[in-house]
């Protein structure tokens, strides 16, 4: 019996957390520009932030912290715009399914920037992760005869989710670097201040009436964001990026059941094979020595 690291459990829990609110954002993007329901979601965030730093009292950051952090933020930003634009354009499976090349991209800047090593039996997990993640993503044409990329597949909505896994990935690697010397806290609220100030006058620009209804969807979308972030903060802080990158796999399964229990999405052949794949390499990537 393998049991799974403590950094790799919170890591998990994140993913989760944010799988939930990604769901949601899915449910009430439908009526907001991109921009917009990005604001919105980061206005939420913040909120929850602030009153977590009053309470918290982490003390004022230093010089560096602000430099690096902010630009986590901008990266934030990035990464949250085309991941949304690609929640609104793509189904929900999709878009997750694509997501995960952002551990592939994890392991890889680990290595160039924070100088670590890639593991054997963590780039096999990484592999068969990615594997399964294809089947997922275009096994279905390999089941019904149909061409291996659908053609109702929006094209700017998969270059989206792909740039928005690259951006994810540089983020979490930054996100490793600050965990060691910044609070918590201060992190996650570089990361949710930054992008709401960026995004006042694209917001403005696209403005839709909000409904009543929604907003106590917006609140739990920030505290959910809190809580997710905080998560993975934690696991960063404890682990290196590149072990912790299989993690990433996990949202396939949570994404298949929030399918299905949200958006009546139910999974095929392909994903089942594809998710056993998932966990068979994240199963191999925690067997290395030292997990």
């Amino acid at each position: 019996m393998i049991r799974l690291p403590l950094p790799f459990l919170l890591a998990i829990g994140g993913i989760a957390v944010l799988c939930v609110m990604d769901a949601i954002i899915k449910a009430v993007g439908v009526r907001y520009p991109t921009f917009q329901l990005a604001f919105l979601r980061f206005v939420a965030g913040s909120i929850w932030t602030i009153a977590a730093v009053a309470i918290l009292r982490p003390g004022f950051p230093s010089a560096d912290t602000i430099r690096v952090n902010t630009l986590r933020g901008v990266i934030g930003l990035i990464t949250a715009t085309s991941f949304f634009y690609a929640l609104q354009t793509l189904p929900l499976a999709e878009t997750i399914a694509f997501s995960f090349l952002s551990p592939l991209f994890l392991a890889l800047f680990g290595a160039l920037i924070l100088g670590e090593a890639i593991r054997r039996e963590t780039f096999t997990g990484l592999i068969l992760g990615f594997i399964g993640m294809l089947v997922m993503t275009f096994g279905h044409g390999l089941t019904t005869g149909g061409p291996l990329i659908s053609a109702a597949l929006h094209i700017p909505g998969v270059l989206a989710a792909v740039g928005s896994a690259i951006s994810y990935a540089f983020g979490l690697v930054l996100l490793r670097q600050r965990a060691q010397q910044d609070a918590l806290i201060l992190i996650v609220l570089f990361q949710t201040t930054v992008p709401t100030l960026l995004l006042i006058g694209p917001a403005w620009w696209v403005w839709q009436p909000v409904l009543a209804s929604d907003l106590w969807l917006f609140a739990v979308i920030g505290g959910l964001g809190l809580c997710g972030h905080m998560l993975l903060a934690n696991a960063f802080k404890r682990a290196e990026a590149s072990r912790l990158a299989p993690s990433e796999y996990s949202a396939l399964v949570i994404a298949a059941v929030l399918g299905y229990v949200f958006f009546s999405e139910v999974p095929g052949i392909a994903t089942l094979f594809g998710a056993l794949l998932v966990i068979s390499g994240t199963v191999i990537a925690m067997r290395a020595k030292g997990s």
